[in-house]
């Protein structure tokens, strides 16, 4: 007869065995997702909000006033509302509408007008392009050009206005003319005793700054302040550097208030959702701008007229190259520089994100140059002194130059400090 109890003492056994396996992977695996779990809690990366979309910030601020809007087409807002989630189920979800279209709506705030900046409240006109006065086919607002005969507000178009709303998409760069918009309205209101209210939205590079710092004697629109080309400032910052430094006329001040961003830091990487003008359609042509933007003073083309805007760079008298492009009529350019010539030159769109600005670029097109007249009377203005076009004649190399705009990038910085609302 054969015996069973060995069997079944042994089948026990290696059933106690695995259920026992059984459990310790699990209590491994259950610690194991817990520190997945606050590993993933600590590197979320939160959503930032802008000045906009925190209306209850400054909904209360425009209650029973009139109101005055600049914006163009990135002056957007995502608010929550009550909606159809589902077949007869509702909920909430975010909807997103026009600054100028949600004020203009909303009981109690009375908008007057809107004051439209370069390229244009819908953002469609040329760069330099004349912008003229009208009206929004939507509301039916007046829109007061600030890009036309008047680039600052006139005591006209302020009046019966008790509050001026500012909600521009900033690019970072000095010769980006938003902030000279930004300059003339707070100088306009501060003239005429109305509030400026900034609303807030993140710098694309505002995680650093580099440059020659202006000279006051090359004023102009592209240049208003004695600042780096790359000042590493909010929009919102930047008007409190303006209103605290005293640069408007007369070292008048306005009476300026910021709505404030939320989770942003100046590190923090921000892909804009709405190309902040015609010519700069994606996060790399943000990023090179404040590098390329110095070939619009020179017999170089950066892009206009292409689908790569400020992504490449070519001319006619550059080396011949495998990367060819020829200029045409499009939105933004109408015109643009070498209209259906060839151009020679380089594509950027694969090149690593810059944290500083390259002037290799530069440097490079002005040696191969073959034509007489390479820098025109713009490139002053952009760069905001002469110094540059001068070491470039002289082949100053990249890091010599560089080390021409320390000093005053240090003192820049101290007097920067003093407005920064974010790390």
């Amino acid at each position: 007869m054969i015996n069973f109890k060995p069997f079944k003492s042994t089948y026990l056994f290696l059933f106690l065995l695995l259920n026992f396996q059984l459990i310790s992977y699990a209590q491994k695996k259950e610690v194991q997702d817990s520190k997945l779990n606050v590993q993933s809690s600590k590197n979320e990366v939160l959503e930032i909000k802008t000045g906009a979309a925190q209306t209850n910030l400054y909904l209360n601020l425009l209650k029973g006033k009139n109101v005055a809007v600049v914006a163009n087409q990135t002056s957007v807002l995502s608010v929550l509302e009550r909606a159809e989630v589902g077949p007869n189920v509702m909920g909430s979800k975010k909807v997103t509408h026009h600054l100028v279209d949600y004020l203009h709506n909303y009981n109690g705030i009375n908008v007057k007008k809107v004051f439209a900046p370069e390229h244009g409240f819908r953002g469609k006109a040329d760069a330099g392009e004349v912008v003229k006065d009208g009206f929004d086919t939507k509301t039916g607002l007046p829109i007061v050009s600030l890009y036309g005969k008047n680039k600052k507000p006139s005591e006209a178009h302020l009046k019966g206005v008790d509050v001026v709303v500012f909600d521009i998409q900033d690019v970072g760069a000095r010769f980006y003319t938003y902030i000279s918009s930004l300059h003339y309205v707070m100088e306009a209101c501060a003239e005429a005793g109305i509030e400026v209210i900034v609303l807030d939205r993140p710098n694309p590079n505002g995680h650093y700054i580099d440059g020659p710092v202006l000279e006051l004697e090359h004023t102009s629109f592209v240049g208003m302040h004695k600042v780096p080309v790359v000042y590493g400032m909010t929009i919102g910052e930047y008007g409190q550097m303006i209103n605290g430094e005293k640069w408007l006329k007369n070292g008048i001040q306005c009476n300026l208030k910021v709505i404030p961003l939320e989770n942003y830091t100046h590190q923090t990487a921000y892909s804009l959702p709405i190309k902040p003008s015609p010519n700069l359609p994606n996060d790399k042509s943000i990023n090179l701008y404040p590098s390329l933007c110095f070939f619009e003073g020179t017999n170089v083309s950066a892009g206009r007229g292409t689908e790569m805007q400020f992504q490449i760079y070519g001319s006619p008298f550059l080396t011949k190259s495998d990367f060819t492009f020829t200029p045409q009529a499009n939105e933004g350019a109408k015109y643009p520089k070498f209209k259906n010539q060839l151009c020679y030159g380089e594509n950027l769109q694969e090149t690593e994100n810059l944290s500083k600005i390259d002037l290799s670029f530069l440097i490079k097109v002005y040696k191969q140059n073959t034509s007489k007249e390479f820098f025109n009377n713009f490139f002053t203005k952009l760069a905001g002194t002469k110094k540059l076009q001068e070491q470039i004649e002289k082949g100053v190399p990249e890091q010599e130059i560089r080390k021409t705009w320390q000093k005053d990038i240090d003192a820049f910085k101290l007097i920067r400090a003093k407005y920064l609302i974010y790390e």
